[in-house]
């Protein structure tokens, strides 16, 4: 699973670019109602090619959970010549981490008949690569708050597009979508919601929509003491972000209430506390709503009215399922397709059959990794309880690399 809070960083960022000709912002280089880019879908984020002053193309997570856009790699960033004004230093994820980046403060960015116009761009000192680890293709940087600011923004997961209209295209609300409110803070989007706990009161909360997360609903116990575990939790690591792993608990809440859309049984994580915290808790959010809520739905973002508008997906009746394996695979490298055993949870099927960390994995089902991407795999462990899955392995025994078969019935543990 990918970071509960993807990239979910509170930079409280003001750049100043003094006098431009052009406005900062995303927009359509020629007059038309909408124009619709097809994305990429790995572990529901969404994944965007794009250019930079020319370059070729680069893949950007679009991100609502950030104010800033960021370029993963000072390598790359040198490479197209950026020009840097000055250095800062971020707080990672897990609150303790110092992260060292430069500013770009004045860019273009190019995407298929839209231009990001006077774009700055947070460029990462030290290379990040984690992240495309996990989802199993490069991920170069993210673009945020920017893309939304003043164009309606369809999110279509059902058929991996993104639909960017006019600026004034929404007077009336669009056939078949419900209206729902929606606050801007620091430039990232907040609905209020509904939650049911399994254990503690029903809360009204004040939620993140972060779509570079692809945890369902994450709660932080830090900004309520309303906010009670369930009886029934893993602890786990719950993904990878900038500066650190997040870790913390996994279990579900009885209901989730956004406006009209009714979700049951949600994944919950609750990440532990961190120096980060008191920031979160002074944005006045109880947590966030992830990927695996918000696609479930077709949501059209229009940040200019405070509002958004939306409609279930086909995927929305679809239960919520965590791992049910026990496994928590990387890839070293992209350039190698490879997967290998990162973490093995405690008690889990993975643990009983014997795995190890380390042990890489050659074939699922018979069919060679080579065949697989990974965010399949990962969804293949928490397809459906008692699924028995045939894991071929290698591990390396005294200096021996040896072949070995396990075979993993998935259990579901929450």
């Amino acid at each position: 699973m990918i970071k509960p809070s993807l990239l979910t960083l509170l930079f409280l960022i003001f750049f100043a670019f003094g006098s431009h000709s052009q406005v900062p912002g995303f927009f359509m280089e020629e007059e038309q109602n909408k124009i619709e880019l097809q994305f990429l879908s790995n572990n529901n984020l969404i994944i965007l090619p794009a250019s930079i002053n020319g370059s070729p193309k680069l893949n950007f997570l679009i991100d609502t959970g950030v104010k800033s856009n960021l370029l993963f790699s000072k390598t790359i960033g040198d490479e197209l010549d950026l020009f840097y004004s000055r250095k800062i230093n971020l707080m990672g994820a897990d609150g303790k981490t110092v992260l060292s980046a430069s500013i770009s403060p004045n860019n273009e960015i190019q995407m298929d008949g839209l231009v990001g116009s006077v774009q700055a761009l947070l460029v990462l000192d030290k290379d990040f690569v984690e992240l495309e680890r996990v989802v199993g293709i490069p991920i170069h940087g993210v673009i945020g708050h920017e893309f939304f600011k003043f164009n309606p923004v369809k999110v279509d997961y059902d058929n991996n597009i993104i639909t960017f209209y006019r600026e004034n295209r929404f007077r009336r609300k669009p056939f078949g979508y419900k209206k729902m409110n929606m606050t801007l803070d620091n430039g990232k989007p907040y609905v209020t919601s509904v939650i049911r706990q399994a254990s503690g009161p029903t809360l009204q909360a004040k939620l993140l929509i972060d779509t570079g997360a692809n945890h369902g609903l994450l709660l932080n116990q830090e900004t309520s003491e309303d906010i009670v575990l369930p009886e029934k939790t893993l602890e786990s690591d719950l993904g990878t972000s900038l500066g650190g792993d997040l870790t913390g608990e996994v279990g579900r809440v009885k209901k989730l209430t956004v406006g009209r859309l009714r979700f049951k049984d949600i994944i919950t994580s609750y990440p532990d506390e961190t120096q980060f915290s008191d920031i979160i808790i002074e944005t006045g959010r109880l947590g966030s709503l992830g990927s695996d809520v918000l696609s479930r739905a077709l949501i059209i973002y229009d940040y200019p009215r405070e509002r958004l508008y939306y409609k279930r997906a086909s995927s929305f009746r679809q239960p919520f399922e965590f791992d049910m394996s026990g496994l928590t695979i990387r890839m070293p490298m992209i350039a190698e397709k490879r997967f290998f055993v990162q973490q093995i949870r405690s008690d889990s099927p993975a643990e009983k059959v014997g795995f190890k960390v380390g042990d890489e994995i050659v074939a699922v089902n018979g069919i060679p990794v080579e065949f697989w991407n990974l965010p399949d795999v990962t969804e293949l462990f928490r397809s459906r309880d008692g699924r028995k899955i045939r894991v071929e392995i290698h591990r390396i025994i005294k200096d021996a690399k040896v072949n070995l078969v396990k075979d993993l019935k998935l259990e579901r543990q929450i």
